[in-house]
C-alpha cells in the first residue's frame, strides 16, 4: 500500500516487537446525558470485538474517566466489564474539573486496584492524566468555545500528584501520559507537560481543520501531516493515536462534507493503515458526546451492532 510506504519512510510503523491495541473511546454517559452502567460498557466491549468485517481488531477500550456516573468517587463498572469481556483499558482521568474532583479520579482508580487486583491492572495499557485540556485552556480553545480546561502547570502537578499517590500500590510503573491535539502540544507553554509524560496522546481530526483545504480528499495528508506535528515534539516517546475518525452525519466544515460514503472513505484510508502498526483508539463506536447532538462518528447505531459501512480492510 501507497499510504503504508510513505508511513514506513516517516518512521511511523510500530516495530514488530512493539505491544499495539485498537479500541474505542468511550464515556461515562450516553448522548442523551444519562448514565453508563456496567450492562452497557459490557455489551458496547463485546461489539466492538465482533463488529462484522473488523475481523476482531477492536480489543481495547479508552475512558475518559475513571469515577462511575452518577456518584463521587465509586470505580467506573467499565474496568469490571473490561475484566469479564478480556478488554484492555487506556485508564483516563477527567483533569478540568478542579482538584478534589481529580483526588476523587485517583481514590477511584486506587480503588479499583485494590478491588479488582491484577484481572484489572493486568489490562492497564496506560494510564492518561486528561484530555484535550491543553486546547480548552488555550487561545484556540477559548475562541472556539471549547469549554473549562487545564494549564500545562495544572497537568505537570496532576501528573506529579498521580506518580507520588500510586507509588507502592499495584498500578505503580503503569505508563503516564496525557492526550491532545496537535496545536496544543506544539505550545512551547506545554513542554513540560511532554517531559513529564511516558507517552502523548494524539487527536486528530481533519475534518475540523479549517484553516486549510479540508475534503476528504486531502483528509490522509492532513492526517499524517498533524501527527508528524506531535510526533516531532514527543521526540521519540510513544504517541498513541486517542482519538480520529470521519463524521457519517453533520455540518459542512469548510470543504469537509460528513457523509457515509466520506467515513468509510476515511476509515480505509488512514484507519487500515495503522490498525496493527499503533496503538489506536477510533472515534468511535457509538455516539456518546452530549455537545455534539448534530453530529454523529459512531460507527454503530446505539441501539443496534450493525456497522453503517464496510469495516474491512
Amino acid at each position: 500500500m501507497q499510504l503504508r510506504q510513505h508511513l514506513v519512510s516517516l518512521g511511523l510503523v510500530a516495530t514488530a516487537a512493539a505491544q499495539v491495541y485498537q479500541g474505542f473511546n468511550y464515556g461515562s454517559t450516553n448522548n442523551d446525558g444519562s448514565c453508563r452502567g456496567y450492562d452497557d460498557f459490557k455489551g458496547f466491549f463485546e461489539r466492538a470485538k465482533t463488529l462484522a468485517g473488523a475481523e476482531g481488531r477492536f480489543t481495547a477500550a479508552r475512558l475518559y474517566t475513571s469515577i462511575q456516573c452518577g456518584s463521587a468517587a465509586d470505580p467506573i463498572s467499565a474496568f469490571q466489564a473490561a475484566i469479564d469481556t478480556d478488554t484492555h483499558i487506556l485508564v483516563g482521568l477527567w483533569a478540568s474539573a478542579g482538584r478534589d474532583v481529580y483526588r476523587n479520579e485517583l481514590n477511584a482508580l486506587i480503588a479499583a486496584a485494590k478491588q479488582l487486583g491484577t484481572a484489572f491492572t493486568d489490562r492497564i495499557i496506560g494510564i492518561s492524566v486528561g484530555s484535550e485540556d491543553l486546547y480548552r485552556s488555550s487561545a484556540q480553545g477559548q475562541a472556539n468555545n471549547a469549554g473549562v480546561g487545564a494549564t500545562g502547570a495544572q497537568i505537570e502537578g496532576y501528573i506529579g500528584w498521580m506518580r507520588d499517590w500510586l507509588r507502592g500500590t499495584a498500578v505503580e510503573g503503569k505508563p503516564i501520559g496525557h492526550v491532545d491535539t496537535w496545536t496544543a502540544w506544539i505550545l512551547p507553554e506545554n513542554a513540560g507537560v511532554v517531559a513529564s509524560v511516558d507517552f502523548l496522546g494524539h487527536n486528530g481530526f481533519p475534518y475540523f481543520e479549517t484553516t486549510k483545504p479540508n475534503a476528504i480528499e486531502q483528509a490522509a495528508s492532513n492526517f499524517w501531516s498533524a501527527l508528524q506535528q506531535t510526533e516531532r515534539v514527543a521526540a521519540g516517546k510513544p504517541v498513541f493515536i486517542t482519538e480520529t475518525g470521519w463524521p457519517n452525519m453533520g455540518p459542512q466544515q469548510r470543504d469537509a462534507i460528513a457523509s457515509v460514503e466520506n467515513a468509510r472513505s476515511y476509515y480505509a484510508q488512514v484507519g487500515c493503515a495503522i490498525f496493527g502498526q499503533r496503538t489506536v483508539f477510533w472515534y468511535t463506536l457509538v455516539d456518546a458526546n452530549t455537545a455534539q447532538t448534530d453530529i454523529s462518528f459512531s460507527l454503530t447505531p446505539i441501539d443496534s451492532a450493525a456497522p453503517k459501512f464496510d469495516l474491512t480492510c
